[in-house]
């Protein structure tokens, strides 16, 4: 008697993935990416202007700190109950807006950045979020600003060119106040300060963080979060 023939049929299904890219302004690699997703996932969402920003700036390139670090930087103020904070570098104001809130009526934030655009354009943005009458505008050099300026600040927010850190350090110092805070964004670059045969944009890195920890005058910690940002306590 012959046996009855089985057929089979064997269905196979595609599952289709959609993996949202990260914004260039997340830069991950220093912390463990789950530990990042996670730190990220849990942050309170942002107002309409900052979430706009942060849009604009993933589609345009634009380096901006980040909600994370943005909220580093706003404690910070809050903390030292900062009134005066001068911002090196200040692209389209996203970390502007989160100094400016924290120094309150009657603070000040000095905005400074090479590019008109983007000064008209964080402008715009100051309007929007409330904080214009709180920001002073500046184009040109951020260290030559800040060498024409003779005051004492309370925060000053280090995040020009990687190059000119060393020179910031020198020149920032006799302008910050007893008690006040050196930050600057940027430190651990990629983690390449931590590899052989650096480039001279990283020598220059490691060169300002050798300064910060080795200074007499400052008390400084390197917080490893985005792309590492270096907070100093003026003695």
């Amino acid at each position: 008697m012959a046996k009855a023939k089985t057929k089979i049929t064997t269905t196979t299904t595609t599952v289709t993935t959609n993996i949202v890219a990260k914004p260039d302004w997340q830069m991950p690699g220093i912390l463990a990416e789950p530990v990042e997703e996670y730190l990220y996932s849990i942050l309170p969402p942002r107002d309409e202007v900052l979430a706009e920003m942060e849009a604009e700036a993933a589609k345009r390139k634009i380096p901006i700190v980040g909600p994370a670090v943005g909220r580093i930087l706003h404690q910070l103020a809050l903390m030292i109950g900062a009134k005066t904070v001068f911002e090196m570098g200040s692209a389209i104001g996203y970390s502007t807006i989160w100094w400016a809130r924290a120094v309150g009526e009657g603070g000040l934030v000095f905005y400074t950045d090479g590019d008109r655009k983007n000064a008209d354009q964080a402008r715009g943005y100051f309007e929007r979020a409330g904080v214009a009458s709180r920001i002073n505008i500046a184009t040109g050099d951020a260290l030559e600003l800040l060498s024409e300026n003779k005051q004492e600040f309370d925060v000053i927010f280090n995040d020009i060119d990687k190059d000119d850190y060393p020179r910031v350090f020198r020149l920032a110092l006799p302008r910050l106040r007893k008690g006040g805070l050196f930050v600057a964004d940027n430190v651990l670059w990629s983690g390449k300060v931590a590899q052989k045969n650096p480039d001279h944009t990283t020598k220059a890195i490691m060169e300002f963080n050798r300064l910060l920890y080795h200074s007499k005058d400052l008390f400084t910690t390197i917080l490893p979060i985005r792309d590492g940002v270096a907070v100093a306590v003026k003695k």
